[in-house]
């Protein structure tokens, strides 16, 4: 983006309508410390992205006149005075926030919810609004015009009416119909990615996690599978999305469970099942990765790849998180080395936060991380969380060099590895040329990426 682009901040009125600041430039987040977007840092706000308010909370920005670094809580005389508080953009699929919203954070009140905050601002040249953002993944099948709610639901009393025995079918349906769920609608449409939640227990407390926290403090978004499904439940919804569905992925380690891996000798059972019936199609196991020996049981079973996640590589930070219980980060380590031994195509599903994934020492420690294993992907996940506790769970001061400049430097330290925000069909784990550039779209420096080879 052309440094000549005036970028308003955007704010809100004590209603809620939103609207731009004449007298404010736009600001955003490394950590809570507010500094200037760098032109890299911002595109136009995606397609189905989302605004929220930070409730009662001002928005910080430069000030137009003198350059300097500002609170404001009203607007201009000449617009009215009124009271206003900091706006945030929720980014559709397959980006990745490069800023938080830059705002007074110690004025917060309440506990935001489990959302991903970041930066946006107000083109005056242009009349439309701009993100902290960058687009990681080329993949548009996560795009909302692509989920009809009018045309699902039909389609949904229709499945469940099939399999009135089960409770698996009856667990996504909900997931479909309430929680609005991409994954478990493309199960109903027949196509693409289709989850296959199995674990109502987990052994880590995520400070974010979704379907269960520990107080009210930040109610989680939807109710977490109350069951274990049988083999039969996993394969009468599995089987026939593999057998049919186009680009047609099964997915163990959704949002509405606890973890899979402790449910891994019912999930070996199912895989080893699923195999038997179908070649088709491709098997992924998103988990926590606690449990090396369980990585071994599911790659023997027919398990194709597996997406790790981490929000951080440095034990300290991903232990504040996660919380674990019962199990260590080395065992995380560990589990990842042998996904790659036994030929999973291998994942990070990455939780990232700027200000704490793009500081020099998370970067050093990702960085051996993918030399020592050979991460084949990393994906872009934005951590959905309250900014002030994060941060503070996290113990640090100061800011990141920023995730645009850190993707840059990944890609450079390492040309193999690929970053995405979607699972892949075993077909697309290794894209060469265009079928690469289509897939992730343009790398973060903008330029196409490299093809024409293959692992």
């Amino acid at each position: 983006m052309p440094q000549s682009r005036t970028i308003l901040a955007v704010v809100a009125d004590e209603s809620g309508e939103v609207f731009e600041h004449p007298e404010l430039l736009m600001a955003g987040g490394s950590g809570l410390t507010a500094r200037l977007p760098e032109a890299d840092e911002l595109i136009p706000l995606p397609e189905g992205s989302r605004l929220f308010t930070v409730p009662d909370t001002p928005p910080i920005g430069f000030d137009r006149r003198s350059g300097k670094l500002v609170t404001r809580d009203r607007l201009p005389q000449s617009w009215g005075e009124g009271s206003i508080q900091a706006v945030c953009a929720f980014l559709t699929p397959a980006y990745t926030r490069t800023l938080l919203p830059a705002a007074d954070w110690q004025r917060k009140r309440v506990e935001l919810p489990l959302w991903s905050y970041a930066a946006v601002g107000w083109c005056e040249e242009e009349e439309r609004f701009y993100a902290a953002a960058v687009k990681v993944d080329g993949n548009n099948q996560w795009q909302p015009e692509h989920f009809d709610d009018r045309k699902l639901e039909p389609l949904v009393r229709e499945r469940v009416a099939d399999y009135p025995d089960n409770r698996l079918y009856e667990q996504l349906s909900r997931c479909a119909l309430d929680y609005h769920c991409f994954a478990a609608k493309n199960l109903f449409f027949g196509r693409w990615e289709a989850p296959l939640p199995t674990s109502p227990v987990c052994n880590s407390r995520c400070l974010g996690c979704i379907s269960l926290q520990e107080s009210e403090c930040c109610p989680s978004s939807q109710e977490r599978l109350t069951f274990v499904p049988t083999v039969q439940e996993l394969c009468e919804v599995a089987v026939p999305h593999l057998e049919t569905a186009e680009n047609a992925i099964v997915s163990f380690g959704q949002g509405c469970e606890g973890d899979p891996i402790l449910q891994h000798e019912t999930i070996a059972e199912a895989v080893c099942e699923m195999r038997r019936q179908t070649p088709r199609g491709t098997i992924n196991f998103n988990s926590n990765a606690s449990l090396p020996d369980a990585v071994d049981s599911l790659a023997a079973a027919g398990v194709e790849s597996i997406r790790v996640s981490l929000n951080s590589v440095v034990e300290q930070r991903y232990n504040a998180y996660y919380r674990p219980h019962g199990y260590r980060f080395a065992d995380v380590i560990e589990s990842i080395h042998r996904a790659k031994k036994n030929g999973l195509f291998t994942m990070l599903n990455y939780l990232v936060f700027p200000g704490v994934t793009d500081r020099e020492d998370e970067l050093r420690a990702l960085s051996a991380l993918i030399d020592a294993v050979g991460i084949d992907l990393i994906q872009m996940r934005n951590l959905a969380i309250d900014p002030v506790m994060y941060w503070r769970a996290m113990g640090l001061e100061g800011k990141g060099i920023g995730l645009k400049r850190m993707l840059d430097r990944l890609k450079a330290e390492h040309p193999r590895l690929q970053f995405g925000y979607f699972n892949r069909t075993r077909e697309n784990f290794f894209p060469v040329g265009k079928e690469l550039w289509e897939m992730q779209g343009t790398d973060s420096a903008g330029s196409r990426p490299p093809g024409g080879e293959q692992r």
